[in-house]
């Protein structure tokens, strides 16, 4: 197997309640490994969102460390974090949190923007990644004029505009119908493989995970391996 690209080590998240504390867990560790399609999986409220914004370094962990190869990513300064983010990762999630006042190609060309590219520069590569999950023709629609499906593949050009080299998505079909769901799934699949790259995916769609390289459930003691 390749070796470990991501690596939660005995990571914990805690927040204050009341005068007591609420654990939401603790003790995970989980290695992902270079060109992995893992799926994470188990009860609402277990962490498995929690689990995912830390490894994606948009919050912190209580207690351990977050590694991207060698590097801690949980110990980075909020600066550096931001930029590591915006380089390294692709982040999908449920809700799209497209820009309404912009359209499909504007709102992908965000990210490449915020690094300080050129609007021509961008644009041209904003539109390549539309063309490549099939809106090349509604780049100039804006995001109301969308269907979910379509709103949900602008949200994977934008993931993949900045070619990141890991994908993390939060219940990406969870607002859609089977068979759109079933749609965005596969072009999941085949932007993995044609962009190399390293995806955690999080989802109560069990037919869904079992298509993925491994599954974990996040219980009570920890990340268990789920047999597909």
């Amino acid at each position: 197997m390749s070796e470990a690209y991501i690596r939660a080590v005995d990571v914990a998240k805690i927040y204050p309640s009341g005068d007591s504390q609420l654990t939401v867990f603790s003790g995970i560790n989980l290695d992902v490994h270079r060109g992995e399609m893992l799926a994470l999986i188990g009860e609402s409220g277990a962490g498995k969102s929690t689990l995912l914004h830390l490894l994606g370094g948009l919050d912190m962990p209580s207690n351990g460390k977050i590694y991207y190869g060698h590097r801690e990513i949980s110990g980075l300064a909020d600066s550096d974090q931001a930029a590591f983010r915006n380089q390294e990762i692709g982040f999908v999630w449920q809700v799209h949190y497209l820009l309404p006042e912009f359209t499909a190609l504007e709102n992908v060309m965000m990210p490449l923007l915020i690094r300080g590219w050129s609007q021509q520069k961008a644009a041209s590569d904003a539109l390549a990644r539309l063309e490549e999950v099939g809106l090349g023709a509604r780049a100039s629609h804006r995001a109301g004029e969308l269907s979910g499906g379509e709103q949900q593949r602008v949200v994977l050009a934008r993931a993949l505009v900045g070619r990141p080299s890991v994908l993390l998505a939060d219940e990406p079909t969870g607002n859609l119908d089977f068979r759109t769901g079933e749609m965005i799934f596969d072009l999941l699949e085949s932007l993995h493989r044609s962009h190399s790259l390293t995806s955690v995916l999080v989802t109560h769609n069990l037919t869904f995970a079992r298509r993925c390289h491994r599954v974990l459930s996040l219980e009570t003691n920890g990340l268990v391996p789920w047999g597909n």
